[in-house]
């Protein structure tokens, strides 16, 4: 019997032997890489609810999508949709990474998941039945959906993973926190194994909020368009997503000869509610300190960018703030401008990008950019994909709340 207890070998570095998305432009990795490298747009008429009320009727929708066809008939039913689309995305994460979860390793193995906005809908559905006709008539098969960490709970249930469950519900930032969480548990050798991501489905009651908010694109009329730095732009594409990405002790992925796509070299976060940026600055900064990478060392950033004036502009001065001269020799590209933004579920999309970016040597690029704004002058990769080896990425989020994150990802060279 193999061996499955917690490794007693753990390296730094992190391998990420897995892939599970399900998004807007492609569901697997294979196909969402493809989709970002075509520019292929994921924003189409919303189907899931009325929108007649709104102005904005676009979102980043994911259509065709029968998890039947991933998860098969048992117990799906009684699932909302961003469990559905997280177990989804939990079972490609587990394929890929040919990561069989048994008695003998299941104590080892973790989930780590972003989710913010993932039981909105499920909550005021719930709560509408038993305003109106009262406590006695909701359904309470329904119940475990309204409880913020159903989603992760489910997806360790389903797969039978017993190791520690975590949510994080930070927004912007949750993607990327919930792999920084599920790193620590590995550097501390206190897993072998984690299934880490976000999930975020697009909802009436979230879309109706943001649009009260005037932050949606078209909000005044104009057309709606989801375009990172570029001049033109006046709002966010809201969207939906699920992904995980299998994560495994260095060790323990040798082990088992599996095979790893890339490696998490560092990552750090910090807090700060001003608009100038010093938060994401001190992220980046402790993200490079902790993967000792010098700052010539980065070949791509994997933006945050979402097609808003503030965040797009305070991004942009953070790279110069950072990279100083080296910052106009660094592609930028953010791909939001294909899928929008899905908050929870935005960094982890944003990594599995990055993932592909290393695996191919292809940088997704910046899609419906045509207005230059003076304040946003780096280089956007824009409009078309492009081809350059990729040892390092970094990959960022910052939550106008406050919160800011940044990961780096690398190259595996076997035998390093």
């Amino acid at each position: 019997m193999e061996d499955w207890g917690y490794s007693s070998m753990t390296e730094k570095n992190i391998a990420i032997t897995g892939l599970g998305v399900i998004s807007p432009v492609g569901k697997g990795r294979e196909d969402f890489w493809a989709g970002l490298r075509e520019g292929r747009p994921g924003f189409r008429d919303i189907t899931l609810f009325d929108t007649s009320p709104f102005a904005m009727k676009l979102g980043g929708e994911i259509t065709a999508f029968d998890p039947l066809v991933y998860l098969g008939k048992k117990g799906v039913r009684e699932l909302d949709r961003s469990t559905r689309l997280i177990c989804s995305a939990a079972k490609l994460a587990l394929d890929d990474a040919r990561l069989l979860i048994s008695d003998d390793n299941s104590d080892a193995v973790g989930v780590s998941l972003g989710a913010t906005f993932g039981s909105l809908h499920s909550i005021s559905q719930f709560d509408r039945v038993g305003l109106t006709e009262g406590p006695r008539y909701v359904n309470p098969s329904h119940f475990p959906n309204t409880v913020i960490n159903s989603p992760a709970s489910q997806v360790s249930i389903r797969f039978g993973i017993k190791g520690f469950n975590t949510t994080i519900s930070n927004g912007f930032c949750a993607g990327l926190d919930s792999l920084m969480y599920a790193a620590d548990f590995l550097r501390l050798r206190r897993a072998d194994a984690v299934l880490a991501g976000g999930v975020e489905e697009l909802c009436e009651e979230m879309f109706r909020g943001f649009s009260l908010l005037g932050c949606l694109a078209g909000s005044d009329g104009s057309e709606p368009v989801c375009c990172p730095f570029d001049a033109q732009r006046n709002g966010v594409i809201l969207s939906e997503g699920a992904c995980l990405l299998a994560l495994e002790d260095m060790h323990a992925a040798r082990k088992r000869e599996a095979d790893i796509i890339a490696i998490v070299l560092g990552y750090g976060s910090s807090f700060d509610r001003s608009t100038g940026g010093d938060g994401l600055l001190r992220a980046i900064t402790a993200a490079m300190a902790d993967a000792g990478c010098a700052l010539d060392e980065i070949d791509y950033i994997s933006s945050c960018a979402n097609s808003s004036r503030e965040l797009d502009r305070t991004e942009t001065k953070v790279i110069k703030r950072v990279f100083q001269e080296a910052s106009r020799k660094i592609p930028v590209s953010s791909i939001k401008s294909m899928i929008g933004e899905s908050f929870s579920a935005s960094g982890s999309l944003s990594l599995a990008s990055a993932v592909g970016a290393i695996r191919d040597g292809i940088i997704p690029p910046t899609a419906n950019y045509q207005v230059k704004d003076p304040e946003c002058d780096l280089d956007y990769v824009v409009n078309e994909a492009r081809e350059k080896h990729i040892r390092k990425v970094l990959v960022t989020a910052s939550d106008p709340y406050g919160q800011n994150s940044a990961v780096i990802l690398g190259q595996y060279e076997e035998g390093r």
